[in-house]
């Protein structure tokens, strides 16, 4: 009960904050910036090991200017995720701008169903409500819930004032039967973690070992739907650019394995082109292989 209420009032103060300028949120930012790396130290070495290891040929110096950087975004990203809960249509689609999203209409215009993935790259939460707003066609969002059903709830809400549905991780295989003479776009973050006795398939990605989730490419081969990537870049604070990418037109033509390892090869580049604004705080690669053997 304690737990709840003061979870209420968290979220009362987040609804409070949400009606500010997206400017002056930033300004918080920059000083949340300060406690969040120096002060709380939160995830700082889980940051600090993700980098060292995917980028073994950068000096120590520059893994901490980077991580420095990752730490200035995060704090962006967060005062921005709180902003969507009164955010406007009209503000949101000139903070995120789509550049070749024909790609995705000309399918849903035909009446024809996709899937679509990404990474947790850039601020996808902003990137997924925009995205609400433009397509014609309803949008299923696999997410895993939080374990604060208050946060969740309130979250939850945010998520779904566009033309999104968002589903649990769980549920994929029922919203897709129950939908199934919809016209849809299934959406996938792949860039998750397998919870350890799923841990079974395992890729090079970011010079490690890596295992991976097969729900994407599994629901390609099974629907043979068309695969699209959705490109989302920082290109100043609080705006961004969206491209698509065709990852797989026809997945009953491909190889095992071959849908997700063309969707980590997309992000790695991605990734490698501009670091500091993937989520280094995940623990990524807490399962080791030696950890699964039979």
């Amino acid at each position: 009960m304690i737990k709840k209420t003061f979870s209420y009032i968290g979220i009362f103060f987040l609804n409070f904050l949400s009606f500010l300028p997206m400017r002056l949120l930033h300004v918080f930012a920059s000083l949340s910036y300060y406690f969040i790396y120096y002060i709380f130290q939160y995830r700082k070495k889980v940051v600090h090991d993700n980098l060292s290891n995917s980028f073994p040929d950068k000096t120590p110096a520059e893994i901490v200017q980077l991580k420095k950087t990752f730490f200035k975004y995060f704090a962006d990203m967060l005062f921005e995720v709180i902003k969507l809960q009164s955010i406007s249509d009209v503000e949101l689609l000139k903070r995120v701008k789509f550049n070749n999203l024909e790609l995705v209409t000309n399918y849903l215009d035909k009446q024809e169903s996709i899937l679509a993935c990404t990474g947790h790259y850039g601020n996808w939460e902003l990137g997924m409500l925009a995205l609400g707003v433009k397509i014609p066609a309803k949008a299923y969002v696999i997410y895993k819930p939080l374990s604060n059903d208050v946060f969740d709830d309130w979250f939850y809400k945010i998520r779904t004032r566009t033309n999104n549905l968002f589903i649990p991780m769980r549920q994929t295989l029922r919203s897709l039967a129950t939908s199934r003479n919809q016209t849809t776009m299934f959406c996938f973050a792949g860039d998750q973690t397998p919870v350890k006795d799923e841990a079974k398939v395992w890729i090079d990605f970011l010079n490690q070992p890596t295992p991976v989730l097969l729900g994407l490419e599994k629901i390609a081969l099974q629907t043979d739907r068309p695969v699209i990537y959705f490109n989302m870049q920082w290109v100043k604070r609080g705006y961004y650019e969206v491209d698509c990418y065709l990852i797989c037109e026809k997945p009953s033509s491909t190889e095992a394995h071959e849908i997700t390892k063309r969707n980590f090869q997309m992000l790695e580049q991605i990734i490698n082109k501009n670091p500091a604004y993937w989520l280094w705080s995940h623990r990524r690669w807490k399962h080791k292989p030696e950890n699964n053997a039979d």
